[in-house]
């Protein structure tokens, strides 16, 4: 966060503009994400085809079988799961910035990504599933290689001195040691390479309502405690030694949102794929226009994340019709000129 830029203790909080406008976004990226494909329908079509859907309810919508087909079953599941993982990975993005008082920490800062791409490259290459569906093998392993990676780094950083330093120091270490592991299982299985690249550049599909329904309950648990310490991270904004004397815990608020932000960014990344930038743009965007206090940037993280991903979903899958491009792809597209100017106009040092 630049100099001069951190949240005071009195900011105002949330205002009706920035609510509306967050809304919105997610309503009109929700709204283009069920219309738009390779068969584009109407929106008002659309709208009327999902309130026929609600109980004791019945309209017509125009649609033929196989179009309303297409709405329930095919988009509004996968829009729904972009919705998640969106406001999942902004929100765990955030929270990691709040804790780490950094606007470059991003949800994939502990090794989470390279615990959750050893343990899919793993699972994949013993032909233990292909990753589809929520309960394939693949998502558990990565979820479960996210959270090892997580435990410990934070194990390391609490050894080496339970500094902010040194337990972003142990992610670093521990992450490259992880992407050693995982370089090496390629190359003894180059032939599942190309699936478990298709992994990694991550993708928003689904085999229906199992994928959301599995992310909704982390989603739930990590924006329940991440938005009840917002105020505690405003607080730490000050520093360690400012916040202890105001009566924060630091090392006890860090420790419980980095693990609650955690815990989400596994669990999205075990669904969709290592989709990388989504955790830093969209925070950093709505510090910019919305203001640096906690209070403010974890709650429109929320929305604009999820507008964010089911938009990059639809970049990627209409592009290229009929062939569809890694969501990875398009957020690292828009993400690393995003990071280039965040990481210019910075003038934070990195510790």
């Amino acid at each position: 966060m630049g100099a001069g830029t951190e949240p005071s203790l009195h900011s105002a909080g949330l205002t009706p503009v920035a609510v509306v406008a967050a809304v919105a976004a997610v309503v009109i990226a929700a709204g283009a994400g069920l219309a738009v494909g390779p068969v584009n329908i109407a929106v008002h079509r659309v709208g009327l085809q999902l309130l026929d859907a609600l109980p004791a309810v019945s309209l017509d919508s125009g649609l033929s079988s196989t179009h309303a087909a297409i709405v329930e079953q095919i988009r509004l599941p996968r829009v729904a799961l972009g919705l998640l993982v969106g406001a999942t990975l902004s929100m765990s993005g955030a929270a990691y910035q709040g804790a780490f008082r950094n606007p470059l920490a991003d949800p994939y800062l502990l090794g989470i990504a390279a615990g959750a791409g050893l343990g899919a490259t793993v699972a994949i290459t013993s032909n233990l599933g292909d990753g589809a569906g929520a309960f394939d093998p693949v998502p558990m392993a990565a979820f479960a290689g996210a959270l090892v990676s997580v435990s410990v780094s934070y194990l390391v950083g609490h050894i080496g001195g339970r500094s902010v330093a040194s337990l972003i120091l142990a992610g670093i270490a521990v992450a490259s040691f992880l992407t050693a592991c995982q370089t090496y299982v390629l190359q003894a299985n180059s032939d599942a390479f190309r699936q478990i690249f298709s992994w990694i550049l991550g993708r928003i599909a689904t085999s229906g309502w199992s994928e959301p329904a599995l992310l909704l309950p982390y989603f739930a648990v990590t924006a329940t405690v991440v938005l009840r310490y917002r105020r505690a991270l405003d607080v730490l904004s000050v520093g360690d030694e400012e916040a202890a004397a105001l009566g924060i815990a630091p090392r006890r608020v860090r420790l419980i949102v980095v693990l609650a932000a955690s815990l989400g960014a596994a669990a999205a990344v075990s669904v969709s794929g290592l989709i990388g930038f989504v955790g830093i743009i969209v925070p950093h965007a709505v510090r910019l226009v919305f203001g640096a206090s906690n209070r403010v940037v974890l709650p429109l993280s929320i929305l604009f994340g999820a507008a964010f991903m089911t938009l990059a979903d639809l970049a990627a899958r209409t592009v290229l019709t009929p062939a569809e491009l890694p969501i990875g792809v398009v957020t690292a597209f828009l993400g690393a000129p995003f990071f280039a100017l965040v990481l210019r106009t910075s003038r934070r040092e990195i510790w």
